[in-house]
């Protein structure tokens, strides 16, 4: 069973279930992809950036943005919707980051693991360190 939340659009209360939005805004948002969609589905329209297409339609940027990521919208059909890698801005059609930043992070990662490595294997050569006290400098 779902939740009680606030909707994030109009802060109504709903049940939290499938959706993350109440049932008016869900609604709201069907009928703003429906005018997205037929848009875009015009053969001249296929080419559109995501501002054209928010000029053309009247809905927010960041709704298309939501349709993109949600995987309505597919870009191998639609090339110019392309919405802000969250690293670095550039455009991106898929995911949250580009694919320089997803390659930066896992380089960066290899270096962070490599070194805890090297200090985990420094702690084990510093354990197996044996000292031998010689037995006339021993104290009786």
């Amino acid at each position: 069973m779902g939740e009680l939340a606030n909707c994030p659009n109009c802060g109504a209360l709903f049940v939290k279930g499938a959706r993350s939005v109440c049932d008016q805004c869900y609604k709201e948002e069907e009928a703003a992809f429906e005018k997205v969609y037929s848009y875009i589905r015009k053969k001249e329209n296929r080419r559109a950036t995501l501002s054209e297409v928010a000029e053309a339609t009247g809905v927010e940027e960041r709704l298309i943005m939501k349709f993109v990521k949600e995987r309505r919208l597919h870009t191998s059909q639609f090339p110019n919707l392309a919405y802000d890698c969250e690293r670095c801005g550039n455009p991106i059609q898929e995911g949250k980051i580009c694919g320089n930043c997803r390659d930066e992070l896992q380089r960066d990662l290899a270096r962070e693991e490599a070194a805890e490595s090297i200090k985990e294997q420094q702690g084990k050569d510093k354990s197996r360190t044996y000292f031998n006290v010689d037995q006339k400098f021993r104290r009786h």
